[in-house]
């Protein structure tokens, strides 16, 4: 199944900000490849096979939209959009349009991004 087409399976206010964020994903993250994973009903965005190379899920749901990034316990988030108490994984909630287009998002972006090259120069 595509992207587009699991994303459209929310409710439509999920499923349009799901659309536009997937957009800003795929501006930012140059070569990123999407990955649906329906059991555990979110997009992956990798540049790998492994686990490891993942950057970032859209996960949605019929109450809301989350950005989540693995690493993100590790991650400089200067903006403190961060949330979640996992070990490895940080999330983003994603309640409105300004929260997709935030400053604050494309430089979290950016410095997962750059997490994930420093991690696989080794």
């Amino acid at each position: 199944m595509e992207a587009i087409t699991f994303l459209q399976q929310y409710p439509d206010q999920v499923s349009s900000l799901a659309t536009q964020l997937r957009e800003v994903l795929l501006e930012n993250l140059p070569g990123v490849t999407e990955q649906v994973d329906l059991p555990a009903k979110m997009v992956a965005y990798v540049y790998g096979e492994k686990y490891a190379d993942m950057i970032c899920t859209i996960i949605p749901s019929k109450k809301g939209l989350k950005l989540g990034f693995y690493k993100g316990s590790e991650l400089h988030d200067p903006g403190h959009l961060l949330e979640g108490s996992g070990k490895i994984s940080r999330y983003v909630v994603i309640g409105n349009q300004e929260d997709i287009y935030s400053g604050a998002l494309k430089k979290l972006l950016g410095n997962a991004l750059e997490a994930y090259q420093q991690r696989t120069r080794r």
